[in-house]
């Protein structure tokens, strides 16, 4: 491992982090004006970063390939930086262009998130380096205004139309809690989740299945949902209760109708989520996440063959409930369980991949962690 001093030739100004995240519930309602209760994970972007005199950007990633990324004030442009260095460089571009003050910066990047595993590793990428500038240039930002500047970052300069729930939960998830946020108006709290009190543990599946929501089906998606609600007159699906979601199906193209289906249902989901949380239930989320579940693979068709497997194989060895996470084509399966029964469900979604001829998928337990913070 190469250290910051030995990249840069420099003491850094200082650290930061910032998590990767896992949905509980709530998927693809937050480009539609929904809800979403996600938690941030013990995996993090960490940002060692320095302050330049000059408007140059310098990344180093120990995840890379050993060189440098350099980027010049002509090069930050839109499309002007690829890989993973976008990332980082489409934060300090989309603070310059809100105005805000950010010269040059060398930053060496650390991460132990998963890629391409549906965690959130870009996001995570993102508000780390908004945190880190907020830091250094005493911009004052809000957590949830870094989160629009990231969420802009990503949309606009590196060119995936995201709604904002991972940049938020990055920078304003709480240790032991859930993120319950109404993606229309920012508003949000901390539900506590204290999985471990109740004899419960959140297991997450990597399925080793790589994911890249730049190649177009995610925007094919968000744009099906927009054309759906204004078809239906609305602002967002948010807009549509669920006791209207039968009238409005039958009044809409039948290619719309499943995706309609998905989000109304899903916000209703991420509610009864939140009451059964308060309520103390945590055991009752199991059969929420398997019909969450069963509406991505079903109605809007971002499941995949192992993803399925994981949820069947989960469920099937004594899983309370399952679901694939984040934005799909690949990624992730998340499982609530018994601490009691967390090997044999681990053991058995390993046995129903190495039976299928898949690859061995990652498997680890989802801690509810703190959001983006400066750690020296």
């Amino acid at each position: 491992m190469t250290d910051f001093r030995s990249v840069f030739g420099a003491a850094p100004d200082g650290v930061w982090a910032a998590p990767g995240r896992v949905n509980l519930i709530g998927e693809h309602t937050d480009y539609n004006d929904g809800f979403v209760l996600p938690i941030a994970l013990p995996h993090t972007a960490k940002a060692t970063v320095r302050r330049r005199d000059d408007d140059l950007l310098r990344l180093y990633s120990e995840q890379g390939d050993g060189r440098v990324t350099e980027v010049g004030p002509a090069g930050l442009t839109p499309g002007g930086v690829t890989g993973w260095a976008a990332y980082p460089a489409a934060v300090v571009w989309a603070l310059r262009e809100a105005g805000h003050p950010v010269g040059g910066l060398d930053v060496h990047i650390d991460s132990d998130v998963p890629t391409g595993a549906g965690l959130s590793s870009s996001a995570a990428l993102e508000c780390v380096l908004a945190a880190a500038c907020d830091g250094l240039y005493g911009l004052g930002l809000a957590p949830a205004e870094l989160a629009l500047i990231a969420q802009r970052a990503e949309n606009t300069f590196v060119g995936v139309p995201c709604g904002v729930m991972d940049q938020m939960a990055s920078l304003c998830c709480a240790e032991g809690g859930a993120l319950f946020l109404d993606t229309r108006d920012l508003t949000q709290r901390q539900v506590p989740l204290d999985l471990a009190g109740q004899g419960l543990r959140l297991l997450v599946v990597d399925t080793r299945v790589k994911h890249d929501l730049g190649d177009g089906a995610y925007a094919r998606l968000r744009a099906g949902c927009e054309r759906a609600a204004a078809l239906l007159g609305l602002p967002a699906l948010r807009d549509l209760p669920l006791a209207a979601l039968d009238g409005a199906l039958a009044r809409l193209p039948a290619e719309l109708r499943p995706l309609v289906r998905h989000v109304v249902t899903e916000d209703a989901r991420v509610e009864q989520a939140v009451a059964l949380l308060d309520a103390g239930d945590l055991a009752g989320l199991g059969p929420i996440l398997s019909a969450g579940h069963a509406s991505l693979r079903d109605d809007f068709g971002v499941s995949c063959p192992e993803t399925d497997l994981a949820v069947a194989a989960a469920v099937d060895a004594g899983a309370l409930g399952a679901r694939m996470t984040g934005g799909g084509f690949g990624g992730s399966v998340v499982a609530l369980v018994a601490e009691a029964g967390a090997e044999q469900v681990a053991k058995a979604v390993g046995a129903a991949f190495a039976a299928a001829g898949h690859a061995e998928p990652g498997l680890f337990t989802a801690l509810p962690s703190a959001g983006a913070r400066r750690l020296a």
